[in-house]
């Protein structure tokens, strides 16, 4: 998934104190997927959890870092320069395996490009990291009449679990939009009332694809659970379209930019409530 990610939907992780997991086995689901699988006793307790769109954040010492696993954050922070601290990346859960003790993660990787996917490509059986979580704020109500899933790759393991947890037989259309063909997964739960469309982003801009064909698709009748994640300029379109001009009730909406096309992760944490705030007030405006 991408590395550029949301910061803290659904309130923040349950617990503060870091657990560390270590890699148990890697593999390449795609092209451009690696996934990781963690296990080991620090993953003890770790909860089931309610939601679908569970997510953890994962603390990354740079390169040369004077420490190793395991380190207290704030210990680190107070004796060395800041060249040195742990980097945050916020990953969801692609699925918590709870009697194995085992913990998968999907990471997007893009060469040396940012900072998850090296480490996620590089990693090897005994390697350890810390995080924080898990977190969430999303599950599929069993009481909708018909289930909408939207999302790029930031948004799969989410949009997989999902698909993953509906009773068998519930309606849904969930629209997946990745770089080509060969970056689609064939794992996924898919059940007998599940129209799963994949979109291929070519050389177009991330979500527009996933714009297109949201805006084209006709909705059924009934009582809708959305869930809409990805780039923030393509999620803003659909959130002003589902919500501004199809009306769906915004309690049953869960609608939300993951990452932000043209910033790192980090600026777009610092920036992501004031561009909620904007968009709160835009809709405001049209209702």
């Amino acid at each position: 998934m991408s590395e550029a990610r949301r910061n803290g939907e659904g309130g923040p992780p349950r617990k503060r104190t870091p657990r560390i997991g270590e890699v148990v086995r890697t593999s390449r689901v795609t092209p451009h997927m690696v996934r990781v699988v963690l296990g080991g006793p620090g993953l003890a307790g770790f909860p089931d959890g309610e939601f679908t769109d569970r997510y953890v954040k994962l603390l990354f010492p740079p390169a040369g870092a004077p420490y190793g696993v395991p380190y207290d954050v704030e210990q680190v922070r107070a004796d060395h320069p800041q060249v040195h601290w742990p980097v945050t990346r916020t990953y969801t859960v692609r699925a918590w395996d709870a009697a194995a003790g085992e913990l998968t993660i999907d990471f997007v990787h893009h060469g040396d490009e940012g900072v998850a996917g090296p480490w996620a490509a590089a990693a090897r059986p005994g390697d350890r990291i810390q995080f924080m979580g898990p977190g969430g704020g999303y599950a599929p109500r069993p009481d909708a009449d018909w289930h909408l899933l939207a999302g790029d790759e930031a948004a799969l393991p989410a949009i997989a679990a999902a698909l993953a947890r509906l009773p068998d037989g519930a309606r849904a259309l969930a629209f997946v939009e990745v770089a080509g063909p060969e970056e689609e997964q064939h794992d996924l739960a898919v059940g007998r009332g599940v129209d799963l469309r994949w979109l291929h982003r070519g050389g177009a801009e991330p979500g527009e694809r996933l714009v297109d064909a949201v805006r084209a698709v006709p909705l059924p009748d009934g009582n809708g659970h959305v869930f809409v994640h990805g780039e923030a300029y393509a999620v803003r379109e659909l959130r002003r379209h589902l919500r501004a001009e199809r009306g769906l009730d915004p309690a049953w909406t869960s609608i939300s930019g993951y990452w932000r096309r043209g910033d790192t992760e980090d600026r777009w944490q610092t920036t992501k409530q004031e561009w909620n705030a904007a968009i709160e007030a835009e809709e405001t405006v049209i209702r």
